[in-house]
């Protein structure tokens, strides 16, 4: 039984199914990918392994403080989890530690676009895919001038990617001449992909049901029962019309996002996610010539942009202000205004449909994938702003450790134990 419908779960019970399980989907929402897997950035970006946490972040995150556009806004709480999460994160920023994380999720990131590749080949999934490559954006020379040493170590892990001067920029995506006073370089990953993780999660989940899954929708999880010699026993759920029941499995796994850890906390587990707020809008193209079709990310603004069908998906900023919600206009304007400027009359201004979403984050951006203090316990989540890149590769990942083998990759899973 999988606990959660966004993108991680969806993808759990896929390749659980594949490996021979029988499974089920539990949900609140009244279908699969309604929450934070809705509006993301649409990039599969296995050039991005560098975690927020890293050597420069500290530096930078006071620059950015009392700014309403900060890429990474910090609104404190009350919340004592909000800043343990802090503390944590500080430690992450450490150099050994940020460089271990780095090489654990540029493995995941690799492992997980080959999955992603082999399923759309297997089922023909369609979901405003394009594999045309990503491409990071440098305003200034000295941020530009970085770009040679980040190509050289996506290189030892095995990732693709040149360093651009301004000209290939515009000759790889010649959209960007509109706004491109400012560039001073680029740094293009061909292998990666952009795509609508909405549409994708839509359909697997329909195959899903289609090859005999049990989707329980509109069910929020009130609880685990568990018992010192048995484990979790059932998931206690109430449906829309207020009526409570147990579900019962020989198994579970938690994909609840932001949403887990709280579930889990009776239980003596201590997951070390907390919700990182990311904002997007999305809108229909007023004239396609001049908006991207190749996926692109602002290195100086933290933005990334992705064309889905005849929509351009434009997303940015982080904000820890815990389990809100809100979608405030002063972090949706810095977005649109830089699609105005990157992109002049590219959009239709009166359709922009604005999202926020609550990204599971850890401290140092690894996922948690693995098993629980329970032995029927499983974990796939805290993917932060990797949720879509590293989708397939967790997923498969925790299907082969409830097989009893161990994923062909160097990433710290919480095995049994």
């Amino acid at each position: 039984m999988v606990l959660g419908a966004g993108l991680s779960g969806v993808t759990t019970a896929w390749y659980l199914q594949q490996a021979g399980f029988g499974v089920s989907i539990v949900d609140r929402q009244p279908g699969p990918a309604l929450e934070t897997s809705f509006a993301n950035g649409g990039q599969i970006s296995i050039s991005h392994p560098e975690p927020w946490a890293n050597p420069g972040a500290p530096l930078q995150v006071l620059r950015w403080l009392g700014r309403d556009d900060a890429p990474l806004k910090f609104r404190p709480t009350t919340d004592p989890a909000q800043w343990l999460w802090g503390a944590r994160f500080l430690f992450e920023c450490l150099p050994a530690r940020a460089h271990r994380n780095t090489a654990a999720i540029a493995a995941l990131a690799l492992w997980s676009g080959e999955r992603l590749r082999e399923l759309r080949a297997r089922t023909g999934l369609q979901y405003d895919q394009l594999e045309r490559g990503i491409l990071h954006l440098f305003h200034t020379p000295r941020e530009f001038a970085q770009a040679p040493a980040r190509a050289r170590q996506l290189e030892r892990f095995g990732i693709e990617a040149r360093v651009c001067s301004r000209a290939e920029c515009l000759a790889l995506e010649p959209a960007l001449a509109a706004g491109a006073e400012t560039l001073a370089g680029g740094l293009f990953a061909p292998g990666d992909e952009s795509g609508d993780a909405f549409r994708f999660t839509r359909e697997l989940a329909a195959r899903l049901q289609e090859n005999g899954a049990n989707l329980h929708w509109d069910s929020a999880i009130r609880g685990l029962r568990s018992s010192p010699g048995k484990g979790i026993e059932s998931v206690e759920v109430c449906d829309a019309q207020g009526r409570h029941s147990a579900l019962r499995a020989d198994a579970y796994v938690v994909c609840l996002g932001s949403y887990g850890p709280r579930l889990v906390a009776p239980l003596g587990e201590r997951l070390p996610i907390y919700p990182v707020k990311g904002y997007s809008i999305t809108a229909p193209l007023l004239d396609p010539a001049r908006a991207p079709s190749v996926s692109l990310t602002d290195e100086s603004r933290r933005i990334v942009c992705s064309r889905l069908g005849d929509r351009l998906r434009v997303a940015g900023t982080a904000e820890l202000n815990g389990f809100d919600t809100r979608i405030r206009s002063e972090r949706i304007r810095p977005i649109l205004e830089w699609v105005n400027n990157r992109f002049p009359g590219a959009i239709d201004e009166q359709r922009v449909e604005p999202w926020a979403g609550l990204r599971p984050a850890t401290p140092g951006n690894l996922p948690v994938i693995g098993r629980g203090r329970a032995p029927n316990l499983w974990f796939n989540t805290g993917h932060g702003t990797l949720g879509w890149t590293l989708a397939c590769g967790s997923a498969a990942a925790l299907a082969e450790l409830m097989c009893g083998r161990t994923p062909p990759l160097s990433f710290p899973f919480r095995l049994p134990r």
